[in-house]
């Protein structure tokens, strides 16, 4: 594994229940890249995400994440899952919700100061200080999101994974999501799976294509043959221009 690169598939295999889900998938990731993984559903995006995260172990080949083992890097890695089960009953402040993400498997966590120092600072980070005390369920769907982004990156990891942040989300939401994380990428490295094949960020130079095997092509060459051949669909082709701006503008 080279110095630059922070994630490496090498023929990488993965079944369940004998049903192949991932077959000689090759890849890596350079420190620094903003990437987006596409592909159709059950093709095996959110697969490589829990591969690259040591959930889920390879039936074949090697993954290598930040110079080591998956399950030795994890606490590197900070992660945003695509469904969120909170209770909406259950009375769990913001500054509780970003402290999760400090969790080391304890049945009954107790913070430490530390931790909370973290917390605060990451909520800082994304705007969100005076909120740290408000119940998570009193705000809105663009804030949550925010508060569940804090929480993947109370332990600053260096890699950023993300599956389908801007599912059920309005234009708005999904704008200053895109700011965010475009100040984010300036420190670590994102992976971002997403079903939005319509639309990449200019920052976005390679995208992933993942349909049990995997090629990666840059924006500029990813036409809308190879999105037909991906979804098996005839899909209209990737822009690759829009630009995310401040005040919640943008300009396609």
């Amino acid at each position: 594994m080279k110095p630059e690169e922070v994630i490496c598939f090498d023929r990488v295999d993965f079944a369940i229940g004998g049903v192949r889900v991932l077959h000689n998938v090759r890849f890596t990731v350079r420190r620094g890249e903003f990437l987006y993984v596409i592909g159709p559903n059950g093709g095996g995006k959110t697969t490589i995400l829990k591969l690259i995260l040591g959930l889920l172990l390879p039936e074949s080949g090697n993954i290598r994440v930040l110079g080591s083992t998956p399950s030795r890097s994890s606490s590197r890695v900070g992660y945003l899952p695509q469904y969120q089960h909170f209770d909406p009953q259950f009375p769990v402040s913001v500054m509780d919700v970003v402290l999760m993400g400090r969790l080391r498997g304890a049945v009954k966590p107790v913070f430490s100061g530390k931790d909370r120092e973290a917390g605060a600072e990451s909520l800082e980070a994304l705007g969100l200080a005076d909120l740290a005390g408000r119940p998570y369920f009193a705000l809105s769907g663009g804030q949550r999101q925010r508060v569940l982004v804090a929480r993947a990156l109370v332990n600053e990891p260096e890699l950023l994974l993300l599956d389908e942040p801007t599912s059920n989300a309005d234009t708005h939401i999904e704008e200053v999501l895109f700011e965010l994380l475009d100040r984010l990428n300036r420190t670590m490295t994102i992976l971002l799976v997403t079903h939005d094949y319509g639309v990449v960020p200019r920052r976005v130079e390679r995208v992933v294509c993942v349909n049990r095997t995997v090629a990666v092509h840059p924006t500029h060459r990813l036409s809308g043959g190879v999105i037909q051949k991906l979804y098996q669909k005839n899909l209209s082709r990737v822009h690759h221009d829009r630009v995310f701006r401040e005040k919640g503008k943008s300009r396609a």
